[in-house]
């Protein structure tokens, strides 16, 4: 199935093992894939998307395995880090991409796009990490905790209604310090789509974190060029880890903290990240 707005095409496959991906492309030219987080879609790009189909790329963005519209498996126990790259590999296979492309992570997406380019160098041109969620050492005890619990005990999100998640999301985004006229770090776009995306998602993507592979001795495999962005106010992972890993990248181009963004600097202040981004890819 294809919709065609405003010059994005939205499409749904099946993928050889038979589960349904949901994803987007748009624009024309070099490709260039994106990839969310946990508890995340495809939407996380719309800010971005524009910007490179007007510089002239082809920007393809999916939703991950229990996200958004794309197959969400019923048995619990698929729910793991692999699933999730077989998954997400075997949907760039799909696309029959015939040159090196750069990828572009946020959290979960950017532990995918290391994985995959230790697997697959000569498919990838450059990566862009955002806020990269590489160790489950990343969490605070707390949130390693709450990713331990049986998923049997987060069933409970299935009942969530929109306006709890909503209302948590607005609480967690206002901005509380002083000298920022904004009363919100998330505009309101944003924010609707982040309650909307956790409804959407199945209670198994939980799961997934405790089952991400120690990707710290592959790094230093990793020779693409790399764009390290961050925000240093992140209550979900360390923002000391970002830094440990930018010394174990070989081929680290930049580094850019956000000082008052959180987990989502390409939510957060897209006019200032989106830029870099843009700058990055044209100088390669």
């Amino acid at each position: 199935m294809n919709i065609k707005e405003n010059h994005i095409m939205y499409q749904s496959r099946r993928l050889s093992n038979h589960q349904k991906v949901n994803f987007v492309t748009q624009g024309t030219g070099q490709p260039v894939v994106m990839v969310h987080g946990l508890a995340a879609s495809l939407h996380d790009w719309d800010d971005l998307l524009p910007e490179l189909t007007n510089a002239g790329y082809k920007s393809y963005a999916l939703d991950l395995l229990g996200h958004g519209e794309s197959e969400k498996p019923k048995d619990m126990n698929q729910y793991t880090f692999q699933n999730v790259y077989d998954s997400f590999a075997n949907w760039l296979d799909s696309l029959n991409i015939t040159q090196p492309f750069p990828l572009i992570g946020h959290s979960l997406g950017g532990a995918l796009c290391l994985q995959y380019a230790y697997y697959h160098p000569q498919k990838v041109s450059s990566i862009v990490l955002i806020n990269p969620f590489y160790d489950v050492h990343q969490l605070s005890k707390t949130i390693q905790m709450f990713f331990r619990t049986p998923l049997l005990k987060t069933n409970f999100l299935e009942f969530t209604p929109y306006q709890l998640f909503r209302f948590f999301i607005d609480i967690t985004s206002f901005n509380f310090y002083i000298g920022h006229r904004e009363t919100h770090i998330l505009p309101e776009h944003i924010r609707y789509q982040t309650a909307l995306d956790y409804t959407r998602a199945s209670t198994g993507i939980y799961n997934i974190p405790r089952t991400l592979q120690d990707l710290r001795g592959k790094l230093i495999h990793i020779h693409q060029p790399t764009l390290l962005l961050y925000g240093a106010r992140d209550q979900t992972l360390s923002a000391k880890s970002f830094l440990d890993l930018g010394k174990s990248l070989k081929n680290l181009k930049e580094t850019y903290s956000f000082p008052i963004c959180g987990h989502v600097p390409h939510q957060c202040h897209p006019e200032k990240l989106n830029p870099l981004v843009m700058a990055f890819l044209k100088n390669l």
